[in-house]
């Protein structure tokens, strides 16, 4: 099933802009922002002022993939490796 594109204004800096993402990626972006304890807001801010090129919306999926990557390296990272790191 297709997930819509939703589009949402958020504070960036304080600027005001909309990003228009999919549900999944809305849905899992507040997820993180939660595990960090910072608001969407300021989470997308962090994206934004990393981002090296193309669009905001595309530079937050991209961060979004990033952290699910991240995740299973983690995972498949043997027990030793990770008393190490």
């Amino acid at each position: 099933m297709k997930s819509p594109i939703r589009k949402r204004s958020i504070i960036i800096a304080g600027q005001k802009t909309s990003v228009s993402l999919e549900d999944a990626f809305w849905n899992d972006l507040r997820g993180i922002a939660g595990g960090r304890d910072v608001t969407l807001s300021d989470l997308i801010t962090i994206i934004n002022a990393d981002r090296q090129h193309g669009n905001l919306s595309s530079a937050i999926r991209l961060f979004v993939l990033g952290f699910y990557r991240d995740q299973i390296s983690e995972q498949q990272r043997s027990p030793r490796e990770q008393m190490v790191a």
